[in-house]
């Protein structure tokens, strides 16, 4: 298959430095392969969106040089696909209803097991819905970080696929659109690789093919956090993008010119010099 990847950011605010690295690594991932670069817009998550911030980082995106081979994907408008994948799995046996709350499974670690509801049915309460994981491990070659290994009853347990208020997660909706866009690399940041296994054993039930995985090292600030929304990063300014693209391309180890007219214009020497084998590793992740 012909390459294909895909930068797919949440509207939680406006971009930042550490969402810019994964769109610029996706979008030299892709261009090195002769390939193309999708987006998609991960906006199922209505408590959390801010509003504006979608418009704003499609609007900012080609500034940086970084334009998407197909109209972008909305999650929003994807819903009756994610009903089919969950009929799917719930025809199979593979889900359960959940009215566990965090008190509920405190005795546990957080974590539910064994595909087994503690609590008892709430008649005038909607459940949560939960696949039921097995006691097996999940293995993969990350394309970065190496060998990975995760137990899912260990580390992930019995995972919330559609939540209490009808919203599907993360999960489901991440694997249901790489399969519909064809994605066949999935380039982002080393805060998802943990999601990773679940990932792959949903594409495993749902006969979905598995893309290659690339996990990138996280952008930290000064004091070692985590650079992104949820720590309020200064965004990027999409007026004036050469310092933060050189920032982004110094972070992964791409050689810039001293001397560049416009976005467009470095974007292009940038990948003429791209390597995606010195791409920077993370320590530490040599399994999960």
């Amino acid at each position: 298959m012909t390459y294909r990847g895909r930068f797919a950011p949440s509207p939680t605010g406006s971009l930042h430095a550490g969402s810019l690295v994964a769109a610029v690594a996706s979008w030299l991932c892709a261009r090195y392969a002769g390939g193309e670069w999708l987006l998609r817009m991960e906006d199922i998550d209505p408590p959390r969106e801010v509003p504006g911030s979608a418009a704003s980082i499609l609007a900012a995106l080609p500034a940086f040089g970084l334009r998407a081979d197909a109209p972008v994907l909305l999650q929003s408008q994807r819903i009756a696909a994610y009903d089919v994948a969950f009929a799917t799995l719930r025809e199979a046996g593979l889900v359960f209803a959940c009215w566990c709350s965090r008190n509920d499974l405190a005795a546990s670690g957080d974590m539910h097991r064994d595909g087994h509801c503690v609590a008892r049915p709430v008649a005038n309460r909607r459940p949560a819905w939960r696949m039921r994981v097995p006691d097996i491990d999940v293995s993969f070659d990350d394309a970065l970080q190496g060998p990975q290994r995760q137990s899912l009853r260990e580390s992930a347990g019995d995972f919330v696929i559609r939540r209490v208020e009808g919203f599907y997660s993360y999960q489901l909706a991440c694997v249901v659109d790489d399969a519909f866009q064809g994605i066949t690399d999935v380039v982002r940041g080393a805060d998802l690789l943990d999601s990773t296994a679940r990932q792959i054993w949903l594409q495993r039930c749902l006969d979905l093919p598995m893309p290659t995985y690339r996990h990138l090292p996280l952008v930290m600030d000064a004091e070692g956090h985590k650079l992104s929304k949820s720590t309020q990063a200064f965004p990027v300014d999409a007026t004036d993008p050469l310092p933060a693209l050189r920032f982004a391309l110094d972070f992964l180890n791409v050689p810039t010119p001293a001397q560049a007219i416009d976005a467009d214009a470095l974007m292009t020497r940038a990948l003429e010099d791209f390597d995606p084998a010195l791409l920077p590793h993370c320590s530490g992740h040599s399994s999960s």
